[in-house]
């Protein structure tokens, strides 16, 4: 299975992005799909994460300017990022869970996209 993302790039503040992560591959059935991000200097933390057929949960920090979503016919999250601000600043990790074939749970890591919001 893998995880290709896209969508990173650079803004000014205030300005918008949409990451995109298509999950690809067989023998999986995915659960939740979301995504993390990393600062310099900081840990990996939750931005915002949906499971399957469920509420979509964000960070506080992101709440009211985020937007995830999926097409699970296309088995892709998306994540539409609005008003954003420097410390969003941060590589992009997208994630998918669920299970394999053998019905084993198993996390999926995709490439980070690097998002650089300045002032």
């Amino acid at each position: 299975v893998q995880l290709q993302a896209s969508g990173g790039g650079s803004v000014q503040t205030g300005g918008s992005l949409r990451l995109s992560c298509a999950a690809s591959g067989s023998g999986f059935s995915i659960n939740a799909m979301g995504w993390y991000r990393q600062a310099p200097g900081k840990q990996r933390e939750l931005v915002a994460a949906i499971p399957s057929g469920g509420s979509p949960n964000y960070a506080d920090s992101v709440k009211g300017r985020f937007t995830i979503s999926r097409d699970n016919a296309k088995n892709t999250v998306y994540l539409q990022m609005n008003r954003l601000k420097p410390e969003d600043t941060a590589i992009y990790f997208c994630y998918a869970d669920g299970f394999d074939y053998y019905r084993d749970y198993v996390y999926y890591w995709g490439q980070g996209t690097e998002v650089t919001v300045s002032s």
